[in-house]
Formats: structure tokens, C-alpha cells, sequence
């Protein structure tokens, strides 16, 4: 009776014209287009200076400021109310301002000062941005003591003492498409694999056919089963052409093994069919279950980690997602594509994961009503 069940699954699915091709825009469009549109990266910073020394240092400091790439310079004005102008009307994101006098100081007497406004409306951009001029005027510090050999430094910054060389580990290029495309692939399982049992589920409701299944001697377990393992499929087949699209278009291999990966998918994808299940049983609508789905998906998502850490979360929110399993799936991935950890290394993650199983789906089962 559960071979039937399957089959009767699978061939719905497909009778469907429009979720087999589904299954194959949802990687292709979240994949190739997300990591470029999701991105933290601050570049592209709109700098005005106001340069009121107009010498040949100067003029290598903003030359050096906009060779970096972060930086594109707008103007270059005459006074900062000029400047301000700039960022009161939306069309500057910072101000540098480079005070007269400003290479004689240096010559004489080894340092000098420089004044950097940022426009903190987007305060992310705005600290990065500060951050990036700040460390770009510290290197400007330092070639300026070589070229004059001399110690020279803008006051703006710490003196330095010592030299640091810095190592970046798990993404020494610090590509943020690593960090994201990995948790991408799980937010892509999360909505194919909780949304379509759930939708399946409530449009045989709409149509009548599930009173056929009512009146037959399928079991609850039996019936909860067959609605899963297709979409275990399903979840296999995504996660599968993820991964080569990674591998494809941005060279992206899991430094762990591949082994571990399906294996917590495969309790993972069991957790948001479960959730799917749930939502579907208490749904008399498509309508309705959309509306819910949606809910719940957008807080699983929001709360994963996925596009902010969860560290910057106040305690009362870190506490709400230590009840998200998209949050651990997320940092098991994460960890087996940067860090290549190790199954026994993610040990406590899939125990988490498989209490996370147990319960929705035993809440599935228990919840279907079942007429016999």
C-alpha cells in the first residue's frame, strides 16, 4: 500500500506542468542571481573631499582613496557646507576633508590631521565606509614615512607600534558569495520542500480526493511517509543541482565531505515536510495554508542567520532561534563548505536537527484526521 501511495505521489507531481519546472528555476534563479543582489560588501561609496590644501600629497591621498574600489569620487568642492550640501540631498555618502597645510605639516613635522563625515542613515554602510578610508589613510601613513623617511602619521588614526599581518582563515579572499551561497542552498530546501507537501496536501482537500484516502485502510504513519519520501526526492535532486551550480559558476566546493551533507539534508528536508504537514493538516484552504506557510517561512528565514548573524541579535531573539532548525542547518552547511568539519564535529547540530524531526512529525501524524 506505501509503494502505491509513493507512486500515486510522484505521478501527481509531475501531472503538475507547472512544479517540475519549479524544482528547476527556483536553484537556477536563486543560485545565479542571489549572491549578487544579497551581498554585504560595501563598495561603490560616494566620497566627496573638500581639499582645501590642493598640493601634491593631497592629491595622492584622494587618487589612493578611489583606486581602492571602494570609493567613486563625486566632486571635488571647495568647502565643507559645499560638501554637505551633498549628503543633506541623498547624492554623497561621505566627506573627506583634507585640511590646508596639509603636506607642509607632514614634511616638518611628521604628521598631520584629516577629518573624515559620514552619512550614517544606512549605518552599515556608514561605519564600513569609515572603516575602508581609515584603513586607507593608515597605509597613506605609512608610504608617506617611507617616501620622506621620516615617521609621519595623519592624527586621525592610532599611532602604529608593531605591525600586524593578518591571516583569513576558511575564505582568505573574503568572498561573501562562500558565506552565502551554502546557506542559499538551504533556504531554497526550506521553501521547495515545506511548501509543496503542505500545498499538495490542502488541494486534495479542495478537490475531494483525500476523502478516498480517508475511507481507505491507510494508516496515519503510512500516510505521513507517503507524502514525504517524494519530497525527499525532490529535496536531493535541489541540494544536488545546487551544488554543481556552485561548483559551475563560482568555483565553490565543499571542503568537507559530501556524504555528511546528505545526510543532515536528509533530516532536514524530514523537519520542513514535517512543518508543511502540520500547517496542511490544519489548513482548509489553499489560500490558507499559503498565508500561514508564508508566515512561518518568512521567521524561519529571518532567524536563521542567514543574511545577519545571530550574535547581533539581542538575547531575547537569540533565544527565539535557538527553536529554528534553518538555523542549524545553516551553520552545518556553512561549516562543512568553509571549515570542512567533520559529521562527529556537527554531532550536536543533528541530534538538535533529529528532535526537531521527531517532534513535527509525530504532530503530523497525530494531527491528520483520518476518517475510517
Amino acid at each position: 500500500m506505501l509503494k502505491y501511495l509513493i507512486e500515486k505521489e510522484c505521478k501527481q507531481f509531475f501531472r503538475n506542468p507547472f512544479l517540475p519546472k519549479l524544482i528547476l528555476v527556483m536553484p537556477l534563479t536563486v543560485i545565479l542571481i542571489m549572491p549578487w543582489a544579497a551581498n554585504q560588501e560595501i563598495k561603490d561609496i560616494r566620497l566627496a573631499v573638500v581639499d582645501n590644501d590642493r598640493s601634491s600629497v593631497s592629491q595622492r591621498l584622494i587618487a589612493k582613496a578611489t583606486a581602492s574600489g571602494y570609493f567613486r569620487l563625486i566632486d571635488v568642492l571647495p568647502t565643507y557646507s559645499a560638501a554637505m550640501d551633498g549628503i543633506e540631498s541623498g547624492e554623497t555618502d561621505m566627506i573627506l576633508e583634507i585640511p590646508s597645510g596639509f603636506e607642509k605639516k607632514i614634511i616638518s613635522e611628521g604628521h598631520s590631521d584629516a577629518m573624515i563625515s559620514a552619512n550614517a542613515v544606512n549605518g552599515t554602510k556608514g561605519s564600513l565606509g569609515t572603516f575602508y578610508l581609515t584603513n586607507i589613510l593608515n597605509d597613506y601613513s605609512a608610504e608617506s614615512r617611507e617616501s620622506y623617511g621620516m615617521y609621519t602619521y595623519i592624527s586621525l588614526l592610532p599611532v602604529e607600534t608593531f605591525d600586524v599581518v593578518a591571516r583569513y582563515r576558511f575564505n582568505p579572499r573574503l568572498d561573501y558569495k562562500v558565506f552565502m551561497v551554502p546557506a542559499l542552498m538551504v533556504m531554497l530546501l526550506t521553501m521547495l520542500t515545506g511548501f509543496l507537501p503542505a500545498l499538495n496536501i490542502v488541494g486534495e482537500k479542495e478537490t475531494g480526493t483525500i476523502e478516498q484516502l480517508n475511507v481507505s485502510p491507510v494508516g496515519r504513519m503510512a500516510f505521513v511517509a507517503a507524502k514525504l519520501i517524494p519530497y525527499w526526492m525532490i529535496g536531493f535532486f535541489v541540494l544536488s543541482l545546487c551544488m554543481v551550480l556552485a561548483v559551475w559558476v563560482y568555483g565553490i566546493f565543499p571542503a568537507g565531505n559530501l556524504l555528511t551533507i546528505y545526510i543532515f539534508a536528509t533530516i532536514y528536508i524530514a523537519v520542513v515536510s514535517g512543518i508543511g504537514l502540520v500547517i496542511s493538516n490544519y489548513s482548509e484552504t489553499m489560500q490558507q495554508a499559503m498565508f500561514v506557510m508564508y508566515f512561518f517561512m518568512m521567521v524561519l528565514i529571518l532567524m536563521s542567520g542567514l543574511f545577519t548573524p545571530i550574535a547581533s541579535m539581542p538575547s531575547w531573539a537569540q533565544m527565539i532561534a535557538a527553536f529554528n532548525p534553518l538555523k542549524y542547518f545553516v551553520e552545518v552547511m556553512r561549516s562543512i563548505y568553509l571549515k570542512g568539519s567533520s559529521f562527529t564535529e556537527l554531532t550536536n547540530p543533528f541530534l538538535i536537527l533529529c528532535g526537531f524531526a521527531a517532534v513535527f512529525n509525530f504532530w503530523a501524524i497525530r494531527s491528520y484526521k483520518k476518517n475510517s
